[in-house]
């Protein structure tokens, strides 16, 4: 700094001046070649940078290349390496960004490109737009969301201009600093590779099942034809599709029963082949693929092509396909294969060819009972209310179509358990279910709102914080960092057992600012600003608190926008989904996740705490370097 100090004394006795980028620079936009034209990218050769390739603030490629025709249509141009970029729009925290090319290039219109003259260093320049990134945001900010600048606003910006020769100190001292920054980070990207692979592994708990066709594993046939004349008042049962979709809505069918003779009955059986106990019938005709497990020996006939029968086979538990078959994936598969019929039909052939998944069939038996016994509490009109059958009945359908994917790839997912009047506590029937779910799979996937409430510390006013002594009080800019605001010790010990508070180790989560960050709670004095800095109150024999940190890390955080800034309401958290094994295989996670955590976060020795001291001094020494006054 010495020598900087000399140069500035020596070359600027009377300030630094103070110029406009438009003085000393050539800026321009870029432009987009059609997408629509071929020939403007197949091929291409000419690296073309978008707005969002800015973010790697050391432009060295491009994702993305085109032809001369391409550029010769349109009126971007070409920038050289060692060159400046700004983005002008962009969403999220690209507009206001700064990169500078290590290429030519061209660019998109978004991207703002800034030529410097021999006056000013380019990489001065880099340098001095980084630290103004907050300042550009706001200038672009406008009256909507997204906002922008413009080349107006670019050229117009103010810039310290010193003489090259303390430019050319300046950038070799943040160079350094940016560069090591550079060799650490990329060290600790690698480690961090290796975390996150064995953390993502561990928390991805998959089954996948063999999917095998129909036909493959059993037989399906249809009836010998029966004439409506040939029908009865009494006798042998004559099933016709309406029959089963009565049967399945649990209502009457409203054209009444129908019957053939024990004569006819046994005249066609021998034909067509008996229909006998845990047989599959299926529409094949109206309101296709419906199906209905035949409960009994009991002598049946069905309508030919209107039904279609599947025999049983030990292969499949006729109950498995039965809830398969209802499942969101065979109705999807369904549209596929009938949507160009004028009236649908689901036809022996296309029977024979649907492909089925097949866990083993313990798997398959454990799916059964978990469903049949949701079907039974839907379809049960005693139990409750009309409103409380219709929750069931959506309940019942979510499980089944989740459990029911999950055999085939493990996206299994437990929804939030419904509240019943007739029935025990929520969270009772929530841990009842979860229990259930691990005994199918050994493991579930569940939402946060059923791990345990979502609470918060009592509301405290500016007024009650001092800046001097006290109790900690984090608020989210110094959420997991050092408190810069204090509470009374009598505010803390009256708020503290009258109203919400983290126990020791409780994992408690920032709602804005830096959307989940996690501290977890040490157990010592301190307080928490009520609605930015929450937690879950949960049941330890579900869910380890050491296992939820790890599962916050990893979980995408859906924030809602709209508001001053973005941020977790207690509604995003409770609808986050994890997995969750049983409590011991919970210990074996976090054992082997915090052996990689200890290499990647000692903040005492490690690359972190090395980066981070690495940054604030290059952040120190720019800003002091580029702050000449005005």
């Amino acid at each position: 700094m010495s020598k900087l100090d000399e140069l500035l004394r020596e070359l600027c006795p009377n300030g630094v001046e103070h110029k406009r980028i438009g003085d000393f620079a050539m800026c321009f936009p870029g432009a987009t070649p059609k997408t629509t034209h071929p020939e403007y990218w197949e091929n291409g050769t000419i690296p073309w940078m978008s707005s969002g390739e800015v973010n790697q603030e050391e432009v060295t490629f491009t994702e993305k290349k085109i032809t001369q025709k391409g550029y010769d249509a349109t009126s971007t141009k070409m920038v050289p390496a060692n060159t400046v970029v700004i983005a002008l729009e962009g969403q999220g925290k690209t507009r206001g960004s700064v990169a500078i090319t290590r290429i030519s290039l061209c660019t998109n219109q978004s991207l703002c490109a800034i030529v410097t003259d021999e006056t000013v260093l380019s990489e001065y320049l880099f340098h001095y737009m980084r630290s103004q990134y907050l300042k550009l945001r706001d200038l672009s900010a406008g009256n909507g969301t997204r906002g922008g600048l413009n080349m107006k606003m670019i050229e117009s910006y103010l810039v310290p201009v010193p003489p090259v020769e303390i430019q050319s100190e300046i950038v070799g001292i943040l160079n350094g600093f940016t560069n090591l920054l550079m060799e650490l980070t990329a060290e600790l990207t690698a480690r961090k590779m290796q975390y996150s692979y064995y953390r993502d592994n561990l928390l991805s708990f998959n089954m996948p099942a063999s999917k095998k066709k129909i036909g493959e594993i059993t037989r399906v046939f249809s009836a010998a034809r029966v004439h409506k004349n040939e029908w009865t008042q009494e006798g042998v049962p004559f099933y016709r599709s309406s029959d089963v979709i009565s049967k399945f809505n649990g209502v009457e069918n409203s054209r009444g029963k129908a019957y053939i003779s024990f004569d006819l009955y046994k005249r066609l059986s021998a034909k067509s082949g008996k229909i006998m106990k845990d047989d599959i019938l299926i529409t094949g005709g109206g309101t296709i693929g419906i199906p209905y497990v035949v409960p009994s020996d009991e002598p049946i006939y069905v309508k030919d092509a209107d039904l279609l029968c599947i025999q049983k086979s030990k292969e499949f538990n006729s109950r498995f396909l039965y809830h398969y078959f209802l499942s969101t994936e065979f109705r999807k598969y369904l549209e596929n294969i009938t949507h160009n019929a004028t009236i649908a039909h689901y036809t022996i052939s296309q029977i024979e060819n649907t492909p089925v998944p097949l866990p083993p069939l313990d798997v398959q038996t454990r799916i059964v009972n978990v469903l049949d016994n949701f079907e039974k509490i839907c379809s049960d009109l005693n139990i409750g209310l009309p409103a409380e059958i219709e929750a069931r009945q959506k309940q019942y359908e979510y499980y089944r179509d989740k459990l029911l994917t999950f055999a085939e790839n493990g996206n299994t997912i437990l929804s939030r358990a419904e509240q019943s009047r007739a029935e025990q506590s929520r969270a009772e029937q929530s841990r009842a279910l979860i229990k259930l779910l691990q005994y199918v799979f050994g493991y579930v996937r569940i939402f946060l709102g059923d791990v345990g409430s979502i609470c918060m510390c009592k509301r405290i006013l500016k007024s009650q914080t001092n800046t001097v002594r006290g109790v900690p009080f984090y608020k989210i800019g110094t959420f997991g960092k050092e408190a810069d605001a204090y509470i009374s010790q009598e505010t803390f010990n009256e708020y503290r057992s009258k109203y919400n508070f983290p126990k020791k180790g409780d994992v408690l989560i920032s709602a804005a600012g830096t959307i989940g960050r996690t501290v977890v709670y040490d157990g010592k004095p301190a307080y928490f600003q009520d609605s930015n800095i929450v937690w879950i109150d949960n049941d330890e024999s579900i869910v380890l608190n050491s296992y939820l940190r790890y599962c916050y890390e990893l979980k995408p955080w859906k924030a809602s926008e709209g508001g001053t800034i973005p941020r977790l309401y207690n509604d995003n958290i409770a609808k986050a989904v994890i997995a969750v094994p049983a409590i011991e295989e919970q210990k074996r996670v976090v054992s082997i996740l915090d052996r990689f955590d200890a290499i990647c976060n000692d903040l005492t020795g490690g690359l972190p705490a090395e980066i981070e001291a690495r940054r604030k001094q290059y952040e120190y020494y720019r800003d002091k370097l580029l702050n000449f006054g005005k």
